[in-house]
């Protein structure tokens, strides 16, 4: 492999160029990167069913050998073997490399991550004082926006969209934040430097410059699930609850990066994973309303509950009691 990268903590040996940092240290596992051709992968797909998602515009299978198949029209595709220790993959002629980048290092390297034993959460996550903020919340929900807030008072990006914990460490993944046109011009300053992410959206891959970038793991301090926009308005107070460890045990699972691949040992791994962690670890549900002249507001509420001592595990449990 010409190319020898780290990202989310894993050694990625590449044939094609990314956009990552060289692989520096010991990792917590590896992944090839290998480019196939259309004809690779229609004889790979013989006799398969592929399946629409009924939520998003991309076309999959889980393949008789246990391995995993995604396409994106205008993206590219992917396939990932049962081992997870590689992914071939195809970038569409029309796709922009960093398009096809975003969906290799995010939905087709999280195939790879779960079949290797890895439990990926949906998140964006940042730096704030030495330690890692984790948002949690389903695609729309603000994650990013409120990231770009948070960078633009000097905060730094750990990862955007998919997180490894490992060991109470976040682990940083490509640095580049996903967001609407107005939303980047409003808070970034390379936000001329973003280009579209897909055909299907408006928002734009923004690349980070190195003033905002994270490479090496943080502590976990504190995760915050954003309330659902149903829930919040224009007018919602700003309002920041502690989950009972049953309720951060339903928001971990729901919070999942990868709900494609359903084995029964990658099931039992999730529960105890997210068992394990909502009973460790402080998870907070964050109402904040939807207005972005509010987000500087939301952002000074979350640093100042960062800075408040925890609560012990014992202490989260009297209090759900």
């Amino acid at each position: 492999m010409p190319y020898h990268y780290g990202v989310y903590g894993m050694s990625l040996c590449s044939e094609i160029v990314l956009s990552l940092p060289q692989h520096d240290g010991i990792a917590l596992g590896e992944i090839i990167v290998r480019a196939a051709e259309a004809d690779w992968f229609a004889n790979a797909l013989q006799n398969e069913t592929l399946q629409e998602s009924p939520s998003s515009w991309y076309r999959y299978a889980n393949l008789a050998d246990d391995s995993s198949y995604a396409s994106w029209p205008d993206v590219g595709e992917f396939l990932v073997p049962a081992d997870g220790k590689t992914i071939f993959c195809r970038q569409a002629s029309a796709a922009s490399a960093e398009s096809f980048h975003v969906y290799l290092l995010g939905q087709a390297l999280s195939f790879a991550l779960v079949k290797q034993g890895f439990e990926p959460l949906h998140a964006t996550t940042l730096e704030v004082n030495g330690e890692a903020i984790v948002f949690l919340g389903d695609s729309g929900f603000g994650k990013s926006s409120l990231a770009a807030c948070f960078l633009a008072a000097g905060h730094r990006l750990l990862t955007d969209d998919l997180l490894i914990l490992r060991d109470n460490l976040a682990y940083p993944g490509p640095s580049r934040l996903k967001l609407f046109p107005a939303m980047a011009r409003r808070f970034m300053s390379e936000a001329s430097r973003g280009v579209p992410m897909n055909a299907a959206t408006r928002k734009m891959i923004v690349p980070l410059s190195d003033r905002y970038k994270r490479t090496t793991p943080v502590p976990l301090r504190a995760i915050y699930t954003l309330a659902p926009p149903r829930e919040v308005s224009r007018k919602q107070a700003i309002r920041i609850e502690t989950l009972s460890p049953r309720e951060a045990f339903f928001e971990l699972v729901k919070n999942t990066f990868n709900y494609r691949i359903t084995a029964t040992a990658r099931l039992h791994r999730q529960f105890n994973e997210a068992a394990g962690l909502s009973a460790a670890m402080p998870v907070r549900r964050l109402f904040h309303p939807r207005d972005v002249n509010r987000l500087t507001d939301v952002r000074d509420a979350i640093l100042r509950d960062h800075s408040e001592p925890e609560l012990a595990p014992q202490e989260l449990a009297e209090c759900a009691v």
